[in-house]
């Protein structure tokens, strides 16, 4: 069983190394800012007896997300770690701006070549995470909690799968596009069509969607509706090819492109943006279904959905029963910092910056 999953049961209390795998070169400061390598140095041959708190903090509300990881790190790779002092928020808890996350005490030396990596870790996490939470916040404006499915696979690079999938699970998205963002939870991914299987069919949506359910007879069946560009046409033909069995469709019609169906219904051009996935154009498909019978049939939208899309959708009642998040989940957009704070026990930070005490920081074990 993955260690996450334990750790929800409450068998275990932070995730370790045993789920991040982290890079070896670690310990050699291969990923560490060359001045913090030199420093370490000099504080070896002149200052050894010197202890240090750091103290690590940022300038939003968010919702944190890497502390597991960076005990994990300093664990690993700190000289004698069962030395150190560590204080710590968890994964999960929501933050303030300034609100001190973390503190680490002890010899400089033996730790402080890692404050580069810390922020880091705090940084990319914490940014998902929040930009993902902000998400589902905005996806139960209407009063009905809609799932969001994160898509984040062809927005960053791979790597970064395993770790912004565990920090998408904590701001609360429903599911992930990879295998590899579900690694440290002991999740699939999940997912049905691209628009390449359709081209793979010559554009026959149902004789894709054949060849789909006939392979994956278990799968809900969701269906991509958009590659023709008539979202309804195409949506109506699966449903009558499929009845019960479809479950959902989805559109993902690009920004540059107006569905087939507002050209035949000129009269409504004009009064409002017919680009891509628009609330006109899922009134309309909810209302052609529901007409035909299909009123199971779920409707799900990708393409270019962030918190402010959402919540315009949201506002107005769109009939949206999911939505599928990428690019807009990883943005950057929350820089920690780390600070020595005290000096020997004793108060000695540069200017503007002092030791913060947070009660709601635990000692970690």
């Amino acid at each position: 069983m993955k260690e996450l999953e334990l750790k929800m049961q409450g068998k275990i209390k932070r995730l370790t190394n045993t789920t991040f795998k982290f890079d070896e070169r670690i310990k050699e400061g291969w990923f560490s800012a060359v001045y913090f390598l030199k420093t370490r140095e000099i504080v070896k041959e002149f200052r050894p007896n010197t202890n240090v708190t750091m103290q690590f903090f940022q300038k939003e509300h968010a919702v944190l997300c890497g502390t597991d990881e960076v005990i994990a790190l300093i664990k690993e790779f700190a000289e004698e770690p069962e030395k150190l002092e560590i204080h710590s928020l968890k994964d999960g808890d929501k933050i303030s701006p300034f609100e001190t996350v973390l503190t680490v005490s002890g010899a400089y030396q033996s730790f402080g070549y890692l404050e580069g990596l810390i922020d880091g870790i705090l940084s990319r996490r914490t940014s998902v995470a929040t930009n993902v939470y902000n998400v589902v916040k905005a996806a139960g404006l209407s009063g009905i909690q809609k799932p969001v499915i994160f898509m984040g696979d062809r927005d960053d690079h791979f790597t970064q799968q395993s770790g912004d999938g565990y920090a998408a699970f904590i701001g609360g998205s429903s599911a992930q596009a990879t295998h590899a963002m579900n690694e440290w939870w002991g999740k699939e991914g999940m997912g049905t069509m691209p628009h390449a299987l359709i081209q793979l069919f010559d554009g026959d949506i149902v004789a894709a969607t054949k060849a789909y359910h006939a392979k994956f007879p278990n799968d809900e069946l969701m269906v991509l509706v958009d590659y023709n560009n008539d979202c309804i046409t195409d949506a109506l033909k699966v449903a009558r090819e499929f009845g019960p069995t479809l479950k959902a469709v989805r559109i993902d019609t690009s920004r540059t492109m107006i569905d087939q169906y507002f050209l035949r219904h000129q009269e409504l051009l004009g009064t409002f943006d017919p680009r891509g996935v628009n609330p006109k154009l899922v009134f309309a498909l909810r209302e052609a279904l529901d007409n035909e019978g299909y009123n199971h049939v779920k409707i799900v939208v990708t393409g270019g959905f962030n918190e402010e899309r959402i919540s315009e959708f949201e506002k107005q009642n769109v009939p949206v029963d999911l939505y599928g998040v990428g690019s807009s989940l990883l943005k950057i957009n929350i820089g920690f910092t780390g600070d020595n704070v005290l000096l020997n026990g004793e108060p000695e930070a540069k200017a503007g910056r002092k030791y913060r005490p947070n009660p709601r920081l635990e000692k970690v074990e």
